[in-house]
Order: structure tokens, then C-alpha cells, then sequence
């Protein structure tokens, strides 16, 4: 449709199969028709993406940059980016696509395990040269060009931090299903394999995110014909050893029980906090931390360090808190009828306009049309998906001259203040039971700030239509 509407669009698209993995059934095609369908494409559904055509060359050679990514709580939300990762090399020098060459996957495609196949392929004993070789190596050779590292860097880590925030949301509500309730702090971790495209412009682009990343440190060598042996990788050993070691020791659950008993016990610390972006504090000579003869930490935390920037872009998030409280039954995904009405009810968005029985109707509607698009039907109920864009109509009736982004923050903040306010009431009810405490504060709503938004440092939100928002004016990503 595109290409009928822009005859100079020319693109080139690659294709990947959903089940594939490793580069297995990756193709290029100038046209949409030339597609390989087999059977139909719910059988065999693939990702088809616009081809990136001009990619940052190093030594003719197209290369993208595995970064190993550290997801180490969802609430609160905390991100590490180790500070080196690899980049993989492709082994034929790089022509731009054209139906000639659309065939020759070692000229276009970067994957490890379809170039270790080419006859070019170059395992190094150097970080710097082969075809595999450190991030940061490739750092210091732009740097000695005169490139802004520092931009690189600051670019490749937005990028992390917006993608991490585009999955927080679906994967707090798997969370909530999977993990008891009640459990103090982080109960899982993840690491993600980040694999981007350095543009020739120098700008990072997105190509996927891993969630199981080969952390092998060791490459198959062909002795003689059908004979292998295990090769040590001086390059995987170096990246992938620091990633797993400082994250055991970020994740570590005994870690702050041994600061107690050592503070109990008089001893010196080697250090009172917790290792964060920079590096672990060194440890004393007469130290008793086990961490004392490691290096420093490889892991940088990038949020929450620098949250204030992209907070404008969790508002996804904020509504799936909203969508998790009222889910009811602890192990469900999906919002009933009943917890749908009890969400509009307590943040009181019905009015004359928006009678119970029109949300019965745009609850329905909503329901059925992601319900019959998904191919999980293990539940019934609105999926958070459907949550969303029922918020989003909601928003849009609310808040009708404001812009869309500005709609939506602004019915966030107001069903975060009557919860809140809602929250006090029963506390200080519950208090008044026990204790015959005071009775609940009876002041305006702008007297009466909730808490939470005090701590989360925010300010309570106006009731009024031009709303001032603390959120930048950005558009929704």
C-alpha cells in the first residue's frame, strides 16, 4: 500500500520467521509479493522489517554491536548497561542491496552463526581485529577519528532505556501472575541481549532484543572433516565473563545480611554502597568483603540514574498499575466486568455522559475485538492491550482540548489522586476501628495530598481542565 501511494519508495525488506532463531531462514526481498509463505501465516508467521541500506562500515565490512543488558527489578525499575559488549562482523565486503546480491547473506546479514559457516571468517587471538571482536574496540578506532564517543554511548543508552520501558508494562503483569505476593524485594532478574546497527550518520538503530543470549565462551573448531574441538574465545570471555560475575554480585541476596552482621560485629566494610554505574569502591588491605580482590564492576546503571529524562514515557506503566490493582484474583491477566466497573467507579470518571451501562457496552466492545485478534484464549476478560485503549477513549472524553499525550497523563493523575485519596480514607478508618483515632481529614482535595505522590516526588495534579503537567510535552513514543 505504501509503495502504491510512493512509487520512489524503494525499500528493501528483510524477513525473519517468528520460530527461527540464530539467523535460520533470514531472507531478503525487493517486494512485498516475493514473500515465502508456507502454509498460512498463522502457521508460519514472520517479522518483516525495512532493511537499514546505509550501516556504519568498518573496514568494508558491515558489523551491529551485541549489548549485554541487565533487567534487575521492575518495581522499582532498575536498568545496567555493561560498558563493553561485541561486534559482530560480516565476512564479505558490504554493496548496498540490489537483486543481484539480495542472496548473499554473509555481505548483509551480521548473525555469529551463519558467518562462522563462510570460508572468510576470522577467529582472533586480538580483542581489536577478526571477526569478532570487542565494542569498545571499535570505540577507540571512531575516537581516533575524531568521533563524540560520549554521544554514541549517550545515544545507545536512551535507546536501551526506551525500549526497557516499552516492555515494562506487559512484563509487570506476568510478574503479578507468577510471583507469590508479599516476597521482599526483587524475586527474578533478567539479562537481555540488545543487538543494534551503528547508521553510517552514527545514529544506534534497533534491530531485536534477545531474551536468552548465548553467553558461550568458547567457539567449535574443525580439526578434520566431522571432527571438533572447543576453542577458547579471548573476546566472549572477556565481555561475558564480567556481565554474569557483576551481576551475581548486584543480585546477590546475602550481600546486605553480611554488612549487618559485619556492622554488628565492628568490622570495616569495603564499601557502603551498593555497586552501581561507575565501580565498586576498593576494598582495604585488611578488608573481610569477598569482593575485595575483584575488578570493578562492568555494569553502569543507567535507570533510575537518569530517570527525570525519561519519565515522560512511563505512562504505560503508570497504567498498568492501575490495571493490576483491579485484576482481583491473583494468577489472572485478564480484567473482568466486575473489576472494570469497580476501576471506573473508584476513580469516578461515570457522569451523565458516561452512564455504567456505556461503560458495560465500551468494556464489551473492547473485549471482543482483542479477544478474537489474539490467539490466547486461556482467559477471558480485557487484556492489558485492551485496558489501554479503553483508557485512551476515556482520556479523550475526559480531556477533550488537550493534546492526546496530555489527555492521557492527565486521567492518569486524576485516577491516581482519587485512589490515593481513597487509600488515606481507609487508613485512617482502619486506625479509627483499632485505636479511635481522628476522623478521616475532611479538607478539599487540594489540601489533601497523597502521600504516595509525595514520595514519588511528584505534585498532586489540578482538577481543572488546563491541567499543568510535571510530564515533558512529548508525544507518546
Amino acid at each position: 500500500m505504501v509503495k502504491d501511494g510512493d512509487p520512489s519508495w524503494k525499500p528493501t525488506f528483510i524477513v525473519k520467521p517468528d520460530s527461527g532463531c540464530q539467523g535460520d531462514g533470514i531472507y531478503l526481498i525487493k517486494d512485498p509479493s516475493d514473500i515465502r509463505l508456507a502454509g498460512t501465516l498463522q502457521s508460519r508467521p514472520a517479522v518483516v522489517q525495512e532493511y537499514i541500506c546505509k550501516p556504519l562500515l568498518i573496514d568494508k565490512l558491515k558489523f551491529d554491536i551485541r549489548l549485554y543488558v541487565l533487567l534487575k527489578s521492575l518495581e522499582p525499575l532498575e536498568i545496567y548497561v555493561a560498558k563493553d559488549g561485541l561486534s559482530r562482523f560480516c565476512t564479505e565486503p558490504y554493496q548496498e542491496p540490489h537483486p543481484r546480491n539480495l542472496h548473499h547473506i554473509f555481505m548483509h546479514l551480521t548473525n555469529y552463526s551463519l558467518n562462522i559457516h563462510s570460508g572468510n571468517f576470522v577467529h582472533s587471538d586480538s580483542t581489536s581485529t577478526g571477526s569478532k571482536r570487542t565494542f569498545s574496540s571499535i570505540l577507540c578506532r571512531l575516537s581516533s577519528k575524531g568521533v563524540d564517543i560520549k554521544k554514541v554511548w549517550s545515544d545507545i543508552i536512551s535507546l536501551v532505556i526506551k525500549t526497557v520501558i516499552a516492555l515494562t508494562p506487559e512484563l509487570r503483569v506476568f510478574y503479578q501472575s507468577d510471583i507469590p505476593a508479599g516476597r521482599p524485594g526483587p524475586t527474578c532478574f533478567q539479562i537481555l541481549g540488545f543487538d543494534i546497527l551503528l547508521m553510517k550518520n552514527l545514529k544506534p538503530i534497533l534491530l531485536e532484543v534477545n531474551a536468552n543470549p548465548s553467553m558461550r565462551i568458547e567457539h567449535e573448531q574443525e580439526l578434520s572433516p566431522g571432527v571438533f574441538e572447543n576453542v577458547p574465545s579471548l573476546v566472549d570471555e572477556e565481555v561475558k565473563v564480567a556481565v554474569i560475575r557483576d551481576t551475581l554480585r548486584l543480585m546477590d541476596p546475602f550481600k546486605k545480611k553480611r554488612e549487618n552482621q559485619s556492622r554488628q560485629l565492628g568490622k570495616p566494610l569495603a564499601s557502603k554502597e551498593e555497586p552501581s554505574d561507575s565501580h565498586l569502591a576498593s576494598a582495604s588491605a585488611g578488608s573481610a568483603s569477598p569482593e575485595a580482590h575483584l575488578p570493578s564492576i562492568c555494569l553502569k546503571q543507567v535507570f533510575p540514574k537518569y530517570a527525570k529524562q525519561f519519565n515522560y514515557l512511563r505512562l504505560v506503566d503508570r497504567m498498568a498499575n492501575l490495571f493490576i490493582r483491579f485484576l482481583g484474583i491473583k494468577g489472572t491477566m485478564k480484567l473482568g466486568p466486575t473489576g472494570f466497573r469497580t476501576f471506573i467507579r473508584n476513580c469516578k470518571l461515570s457522569s451523565s455522559s458516561l452512564s455504567m451501562a456505556a461503560v458495560d457496552i465500551l468494556y464489551i466492545d473492547i473485549t471482543r475485538r482483542w479477544n478474537s485478534m489474539t490467539m490466547d484464549q486461556r482467559d477471558s476478560g480485557m487484556c492489558l492491550q485492551a485496558f489501554v485503549e479503553a483508557f485512551f477513549y476515556l482520556a479523550q472524553r475526559k480531556f477533550k482540548m488537550l493534546p492526546r499525550h496530555e489527555q492521557v497523563a492527565s486521567l492518569i493523575d486524576l485516577c491516581e489522586y482519587h485512589l490515593s485519596l481513597l487509600d488515606e480514607k481507609r487508613l485512617v478508618c482502619g486506625r479509627s476501628a483499632t485505636s479511635g483515632g481522628r476522623p478521616p481529614h475532611s479538607g478539599t482535595p487540594q489540601e489533601a495530598t497523597p502521600a504516595a505522590q509525595l514520595a514519588e516526588g511528584r505534585p498532586p495534579p489540578c482538577t481543572n481542565g488546563a491541567l499543568k503537567l510535571s510530564h515533558s510535552r512529548h508525544a507518546l513514543s
